[in-house]
């Protein structure tokens, strides 16, 4: 149960650090670097609106997808172990299986959130 708690936390964790970096890589108004000449980097508003609207998007990706690949591998962990359990003990399977079907809703939720989180990256911010 403790890695499972582990997973979770690195999961939130994550998607707090990519939230937080989307913010910091969409803002306007930043003076940039200029490696080149005026004419070579010109960009118009809708050019740095459609950047900043694809680093939404990757950062929203990468929140997803490393809160499901957390969340499978935590609920790949709770069912081998029940799985397990109730191998060991067949008398306490359903004391088991319903104490494993609780902690996959609890991951699942999480992973839940991780979505919400990556919509409202990509909608509001």
């Amino acid at each position: 149960m403790k890695k499972i708690a582990l997973i979770l936390a690195f999961a939130f964790i994550m998607t707090m650090v990519v939230g937080s970096l989307t913010t910091v890589f969409a803002e306007d108004g930043e003076e940039e670097v200029v490696l080149y000449s005026a004419e070579e980097t010109e960009e118009t508003e809708q050019e740095k609106e459609d950047g900043a609207k694809s680093t939404k998007a990757i950062a929203a990706a990468i929140v997803v997808a490393v809160a499901a690949a957390a969340g499978a591998i935590g609920m790949a962990i709770a069912i081998s172990k029940s799985a397990e359990g109730m191998s060991r003990q067949p008398e306490a399977a359903g004391k088991i299986n319903s104490a494993m079907m609780l902690g996959l809703v609890f991951i699942e939720t999480a992973i839940i959130y991780a979505l919400i989180v990556a919509i409202l990256i990509i909608f509001v911010l």
